[in-house]
């Protein structure tokens, strides 16, 4: 094991969030070149000195202090799990891409049965994935996640769910599994902290698309697992350094200057998915045949957001677990299936794209990427534009969507 000085837990954790995702890796700063951002190594291996080396047995390949070869460790790699270390309250492992880490979490567990229910369809897809490594003679058997579990069930629980953006119950997920011996990992790619904490809500791992709110401008791909001790934390790196699942340097630069300012883009994001939700909830109550805000009625039918939607489960899980006002990305259902085959085509602001958490605002018919969902389901994916060009984009949508103007 590495020594204690060397955890992949950041540094200053009680810092304030601000300071804390600028500085919780202020010891691995760059003393050589002396740049203040940290410059991107693509080194894929590096220099041995006396006394250290892989044939020294006292070396440790797993230290962040001594970098030996990058499928252990690299110097932004490092970096950058400090920072979501520090971040997330835990001990934080990046990969490849989200579903790299969903994969690795699968390894870990070893569960004898899973536990899921909608959600990301590429989860799903990774069991199955999973599902050919066990074999024949030990097959793995998937449930849904309200059925009775078993000693060795792991419950894979996305909280907010994808693509509706409605939470879950987290601590009562929790005990429940815990009850009979199991495990429960969370999906909170739609909840970054501190939005969300899992780990003090009960669960055992957290994990997140890294690629979505940490990296916050659609330019990387990435994955974390955090999980509550170093010994869990040593693990996982030992599968992720034969599994092959580790992000490459220029990966690592990105997510790393992309979290210097997550404490600003992230409640910009959730407050104008906010107040953008609120207003489209507004339009769903417009009286048959007549028009508020130049909407007419029976355009938005229902949206999918807390507080907006109706449901009371679903309040008193934003007071209880929820640290803010609602998902920044969620859905909304239309009257009509073709114009919500249009609408994403028609806006000029909203991007039209699958995946979230960028700084621009992101539009998507969601059976264009899950076949299962009703065609007249869009999702939003909330930037931090200004909100009237937001609300103007989709009035103007919904108009030219009706009268047929997609050029598609």
């Amino acid at each position: 094991m590495a020594p204690s000085h060397d955890s992949p837990k950041g540094d200053n954790i009680a810092l304030d969030i601000a300071t804390l995702l600028l500085h919780a890796d202020d010891r691995f700063a760059n003393v050589v070149d002396r740049g203040v951002a940290p410059s991107i190594s693509v080194a894929s291996t590096f220099r041995s000195y006396p006394g250290g080396g892989v044939a020294d047995t006292t070396c440790d390949q797993y230290n962040p202090s001594a970098h030996i070869y990058s499928r252990y460790t690299c110097p932004l790699t490092t970096r950058a799990e400090k920072v979501l270390g520090a971040l997330c309250n835990g001990y934080a492992l990046t990969y490849g891409s989200g579903l790299a880490a969903a994969y690795a979490a699968f390894v870990f567990f070893k569960p004898k049965r899973v536990a899921i229910t909608g959600g990301y369809a590429g989860t799903h897809l990774t069991i199955q994935t999973y599902q050919k490594s066990r074999g024949e003679l030990n097959p793995l058997e998937v449930i849904g996640i309200d059925d009775p579990y078993q000693p060795g069930d792991l419950v894979w629980l996305e909280s907010p769910v994808n693509p509706t953006g409605e939470l879950r119950d987290i601590r009562a997920y929790a005990e429940k599994v815990h009850a009979v011996g199991g495990k429960l990992i969370i999906d909170s790619s739609f909840a970054p902290p501190p939005l969300q904490d899992p780990l003090q809500l009960g669960a055992d791992c957290v994990m997140h698309s890294g690629t979505k709110y940490f990296g916050g401008h659609s330019d990387l791909l990435c994955g974390v697992l955090v999980v509550k001790t170093r010994e869990e934390w040593n693990e996982l790196q030992l599968d992720r350094t034969f599994l092959g699942g580790v992000m490459g340097s220029l990966e690592s630069f990105l997510l790393l200057r992309s979290l210097r300012t997550f404490h600003l883009r992230i409640p910009r994001q959730f407050e104008n998915a906010a107040n953008l939700a609120k207003w489209l909830g507004r339009l769903t109550t417009i009286p048959a045949g007549e028009e508020w805000d130049g909407v007419q009625s029976g355009v938005v039918i229902r949206v999918w957001y807390p507080g907006v939607s109706g449901d009371k489960e679903q309040e008193e899980l934003l007071k209880t677990q929820f640290n803010g006002k609602g998902p920044a990305c969620f859905s909304f259902l239309m009257g009509n299936a073709d114009h919500a085959y249009a609408l994403p085509h028609v806006v000029k602001y909203f991007v039209p794209a699958t995946s979230l958490g960028g700084v621009e605002s992101l539009i998507e018919q969601r059976c264009t990427s899950d076949p299962t969902i009703d065609r007249r389901l869009i999702r939003l994916s909330v930037g931090v534009e200004n909100l009237e060009d937001l609300k103007e984009d989709l009035r103007q949508g919904f108009r030219a969507a009706a009268k047929g103007m997609a050029k598609l």
